[in-house]
């Protein structure tokens, strides 16, 4: 099933989007936020008594209002135990108080009439902080000695986890022929949506909270909303139409969600809140933050023996949102990369830091497994003199094997299907492996040195939720909705749901609209767009409401035509009687009888394991340190790919934020804790040049057992592949020069400074 571009674009190319910004309602206040400008410091005093007086302002809030009105915030959650008990995560607050711990924590909200008189009152904010030492490193953070963030969390250490088995993998390295070990870091990044955060809060006559901003899914959110306010579901509403990237940090109920909603319904009047761009980056959940060892041991021909691993994860100044979650069970679920490994030890140890939270960024700890998976893979065959390629085949899963089981996950799971080793020889095949020692001499001619890199990777997507529930309802009109709660960011749902409801009910897929009205409809529960799964999840329980439509409608139509059901046949849209040849549209049946064929069905949400080779080639300028990618291919299963374009569209945008990663983009902070690269001047961002013109694409298409269309996750791909993709290229291209040891970025810089001190 193919379309050429998705239905949403028109809309969304010629301005015609609706983003949280575009709501706006008769009489509405402008909110701004006070924030702390020290990273870690006692609140001393905090006098907003000038602010309250200035022009235009209508209300001032801090925590003791939060406190007052009986609000709170959720505290992140991990449903399973650490190595030595629950996670420890107090709730942060909506508002600093008593100390601050990170740059751009809120401190209180102004509602003025406009923003511009919200801003000036700010200026006569009197704040007194007394600083304290900050700690920003996370090595450092979990280090005797080290500042402490929150009583609650001694040691700065509110969980850790480990899985596998210690003896098992001790007994193995004490006879291991090789012993291999890797130390690299995954920086800390934005996540930068091209949306600014957002909201709007209105409350209706009858006490409902409608709040409109930019979000990933409907039941999170609202869920957040829930917990902070005390009310009922039904008591709170929220909206989101077009949203401008999410990336995983627009799942939350983020404090400044529940600040401007506790205003209006103080004011009864609604309040926006349109935030700056550096104001996003430093406020926004950011991503990565992971330090990692491991160790991997080998045996005389090659094959793992036992592989280690031992991370620090930062969550910054809070656990919360999935942040601290899916650094411990994306870690462990793919701690054993693609390949067979008889024993595994591991250790995730999460810290608190003073920067801004973690929350789940595209790939969420899956990028860095692979990457360090596959780093070490690659230096094992340097260490040992053993080819790559050779050692990836001897030790990669069998196709025989599955279902694969993973001990080292926190619930029973097992790799549900694959063909690794048809994934290398395609892959190679599509990258044009074979060639390139001729595209290395034409580069070493020029003076120029030429690297070509692979990844072999498998990731976990779906979950999440238990369960999704979705609709599909006949309108008076004629029209046919589609209702379900995950809200796309670019990912094509406009597209694709209809696609796949209409190629069930066998009409003409412009019948069919996904509502972007999603409260009050008939679905009420279902995880967002996380976790590369709407597809595989919203999508599987559209379809098989779709089955149900026609079950229902064929016993109408037998009705209406007095025979038996089973002696209807159905094709095109419509029921045909084998005994009269007589026939009965479905639209004609759902005209008939409205309301009969709405439908509304919950499944259990599936998981299942995606995996791809990724192949890149780079060559480095050995005088400026300057790295240009000249090729990428990109092989991946998917499962059954339903629409092609939105698979390809899904995996170059995820290879393009890889890439950001690879060549430039970290936080970086100073040792007190302030954030040095907090504007677009200063934080690299990643451009369409970095993408080669020799880029290609292609699926591996094995039917996933788990859910109705056998489809697997494909969002996350292109970044879980690229970072250890790319990176393997470069070390292969600096290896002749005597460069060991490189981690990102690889700005020019870096990779001239270890060129000259590998010819030192």
């Amino acid at each position: 099933m193919t379309y050429q571009g998705r239905r949403e674009d028109p809309r969304l190319t010629t301005g015609r989007g609706r983003y949280t910004d575009d709501v706006s309602f008769p009489g509405q206040l402008r909110a701004v936020f006070l924030r702390s400008d020290h990273a870690h410091g006692r609140i001393a005093s905090l006098n907003l008594d000038a602010v309250r007086e200035a022009d235009g302002v209508r209300l001032v809030l801090t925590q003791d209002d939060v406190l007052a009105a009986g609000w709170r915030r959720t505290a992140a959650a991990m449903p399973f135990p650490g190595y030595d008990g629950p996670m420890l995560a107090p709730e942060s607050a909506v508002f600093a108080y008593e100390r601050v711990r990170h740059v751009g924590e809120p401190l209180a909200v102004v509602i003025a009439d406009t923003e511009t008189q919200a801003r000036d009152a700010l200026e006569l904010a009197e704040v007194e902080i007394e600083p304290l030492d900050a700690v920003v490193d996370p090595a450092a953070a979990l280090a005797e000695g080290a500042p402490q963030l929150h009583d609650a969390i001694p040691g700065n250490r509110p969980f850790e986890y480990r899985f596998g088995d210690p003896d098992a993998v001790t007994e193995a390295f004490a006879t291991a022929p090789h012993r291999v070990r890797i130390a690299l870091t995954s920086e800390r990044v934005v996540a930068n949506p091209m949306e600014p955060k957002a909201a709007v809060a209105t409350w209706t006559e009858d006490g409902v909270l409608e709040l409109h901003a930019p979000s990933q899914g409907m039941q999170g959110q609202r869920d957040g909303l829930v917990f902070a306010t005390g009310l009922p579901p039904e008591k709170v509403r929220v909206f989101a139409e077009d949203v401008g990237g999410a990336f995983g940090v627009r799942g939350d109920a983020y404090p400044e969600y529940i600040a401007i909603a506790l205003a209006s319904r103080t004011l009864g009047r609604p309040v926006k809140w349109l935030s700056t761009r550096s104001e996003t980056m430093v406020s926004d959940y950011m991503g990565r933050g992971i330090v990692m060892e491991a160790e991997l041991a080998l045996d005389a021909e090659g094959r793992f023996l036992a592989l280690s691993h031992d991370w620090i994860a930062d969550l910054g100044s809070h656990p919360c949102s999935a942040g601290p979650l899916t650094s411990v069970m994306n870690a462990a679920m793919m701690a054993t990369g693609a390949y067979r490994i008889p024993a595994i030890d591991g250790r995730v140890r999460l810290c608190v830091t003073n920067k801004t939270p973690m929350a789940a960024y595209r790939g969420a700890a899956r990028p860095e497994m692979a990457y360090i998976v596959e780093r070490l893979v690659d230096e094992a065959a340097r260490r040992t003199g053993l080819d790559r390629i050779a050692l990836r085949r001897l030790n990669a899963i069998p196709a025989d094997a599955y279902p694969y089981p993973i001990p080292t996950a926190p619930m029973p799971s097992a790799y549900d299907s694959g063909d690794l080793p048809q994934m290398l020889d395609r892959g190679l095949g599509l990258a044009d492996w074979d060639g390139f020692a001729a595209r290395r001499a034409a580069s070493e001619a020029q003076g120029r040195l030429r690297g070509i890199g692979c990844a072999l990777f498998v990731e976990p997507s779906g979950g999440v939720l238990p369960s999704d529930e979705a609709a599909i309802t006949f309108e008076a009109d004629g029209a046919i909705l589609l209702h379900e709660l995950a809200v796309a960011s670019g990912q094509g749902h406009e597209t694709v749901f209809p696609e796949l409801v209409a190629s069930r009910l066998e009409i003409d897929p412009e019948r069919i609209s996904l509502s972007l009205q999603r409260n009050g409809g008939p679905a009420k529960k279902g995880a967002g767009a996380f976790g590369s799964r709407t597809l595989m999840s919203q999508g599987s329980v559209l379809v098989e409401c779709a089955r149900q439509v026609v079950a229902k409608a064929k016993d109408l139509a037998a009705q209406e035509m007095d025979v038996a059901p089973d002696d209807l046949d159905y094709a095109d849209g419509e029921f045909r009687s084998r005994a009269s040849n007589r026939t009965l549209g479905l639209m004609e049946i759902a005209a008939a009888h409205p309301g009969a064929l709405d439908t509304t069905v919950e499944l259990p949400s599936p998981r299942n394991f995606p995996s791809g080779l990724h192949v890149a080639e780079v060559e480095i300028d050995p005088e400026t340190g300057v790295v240009t990618l000249e090729r990428y291919a990109a092989l991946d299963d998917c499962g059954v790919v339903v629409n092609g374009t939105l698979v390809a569209g899904q995996v170059w945008g995820g290879l393009m934020q890889g890439l950001g990663q690879v060549f430039g983009e970290r936080c970086v902070y100073d040792a007190e804790g302030q954030f040095l690269t907090a504007t677009f001047m200063d934080y690299y961002m990643p451009r369409a040049d970095l993408l080669p013109a020799a880029a290609a694409l292609d699926n591996l298409e094995i039917p996933s057992p788990t859910n109705e269309l056998g489809a697997k996750g494909v969002g996350e791909a292109g970044t879980i592949g690229a970072l250890p993709t790319v990176m393997n290229a470069v070390m292969d291209a600096l290896a002749p020069r005597g460069v060991e040891a490189l981690d990102m970025p690889v700005t020019p810089d870096r990779v001239w400074q270890a060129l000259r001190t590998a010819a030192a």
